[in-house]
């Protein structure tokens, strides 16, 4: 009897000590999944860290997020800084981000493999020829490249599966020129910018800040993304836990962005060396002047819908076309539209 009652004990601490295992490694899924907690737990909006300029330094500085989300029962963690999308998924994956910005060519990337974001945002493409472009495909200024054409057999590098393949791709496809006839040579922005100055490559599709930055430098532009038929739009995109369990926080964020990405097309100065007036992060002269210019042509990210699926597939389009994407994704599987009711939350690829 004494055995009997001993064994059972022990099987019933047993028992307890799994259930709790399993109610720790739920709870650490919640957190990571970017809910923050379950269903009824306090949203948690986690962003990478803003930088030294534009609307969420703005945020971030004078706590404007901070009170917002405090209204709709959440909160808002600011992580690390990371140079690009595909560098920001990495943090996705483990947790410590759960809303992103980028373009729909990198998001593209991820989602053939999961289906654990969302677009929730798209930005229409800035079309007056008077804004400072924000991407190009540079080559050295002694270069005997003068066109596209004159690719055929250089090296040119891009971030792969990112705005600066799909640009390449698009730029060779209207110019009439096979993809395996120029080698793409896969490099992230600071990777690209090293690769280029020494010479390692022969041109580089530089994107975001790397452009400013490399034409500054001297490098000669043979043409940008506004040159051609781009549908790759940027956007942003949230863990589909987050936006399912507690739309009403990322909608505080949207609504957030929108307001002051209005008041930065008003008053750029405003956004421009946020935290800090001098330092690596801080810009002036000529970079300021472009920044600021860049700023008051911007247009503001809008609501998501069911329509902007054409830009979603046209983008995968030409990926799908060149072997980038080995598969085709549904735009209604990537977009979520905050307006609409909710719905529940897609269980089975939440990885």
């Amino acid at each position: 009897m004494f055995d009997f009652r001993h064994r059972s004990r022990l099987a019933a601490a047993a028992a307890a000590a799994a259930l709790l295992s399993l109610a720790a490694a739920c709870g650490g899924q919640a957190e990571a999944g970017g809910a923050g907690g379950g269903s009824g737990g306090t949203a948690v909006i986690k962003l990478k860290d803003p930088g030294n300029a534009g609307p969420l330094a703005y945020a971030k500085r004078e706590g404007i997020l901070d009170k917002r989300l405090k209204a709709v029962g959440a909160r808002v963690e600011w992580g690390g800084s990371y140079a690009s999308f595909t560098a920001t998924i990495d943090a996705v994956r483990s947790g410590s981000v759960n809303v992103l910005e980028g373009a729909i060519s990198p998001a593209l990337g991820y989602l053939a493999n999961s289906r654990n974001i969302k677009i929730f945002s798209f930005t229409d493409p800035v079309t007056d020829r008077s804004a400072p472009p924000r991407d190009g495909l540079v080559v050295p200024a002694d270069s005997p490249v003068r066109s596209v054409r004159d690719l055929v057999g250089k090296q040119v590098a891009v971030n792969k599966g990112g705005r600066g393949e799909y640009l390449l791709l698009l730029a060779l496809r209207q110019n009439g020129i096979p993809a395996d006839q120029v080698k793409r040579v896969y490099l992230n922005p600071v990777q690209g910018a090293s690769a280029f100055a020494t010479g390692k490559v022969d041109a580089w599709w530089a994107i975001v800040d790397a452009y400013p930055e490399v034409v500054a430098k001297g490098a000669r532009v043979l043409l940008n993304g506004r040159d051609l038929p781009d549908r790759d739009l940027n956007i942003w995109a949230a863990r589909t836990e987050l936006l399912g369990k507690h739309p009403e926080a990322v909608k505080v964020l949207l609504d957030t962005l929108r307001e002051l990405t209005e008041q930065e097309k008003r008053s750029p100065e405003r956004f421009q060396n946020v935290f800090l007036k001098k330092g690596p992060t801080a810009v002036s002269g000529a970079r300021l002047q472009d920044n600021l210019t860049e700023a008051r042509f911007q247009n503001v990210p809008r609501f998501a819908s069911a329509v902007d699926g054409r830009y979603v597939e046209d983008v995968a389009g030409v990926f799908r076309q060149y072997g980038v994407l080995p598969a085709a994704i549904p735009s209604a599987e990537v977009i979520f539209d905050l307006r609409a009711p909710a719905a529940p939350v897609p269980s089975g690829r939440a990885s």
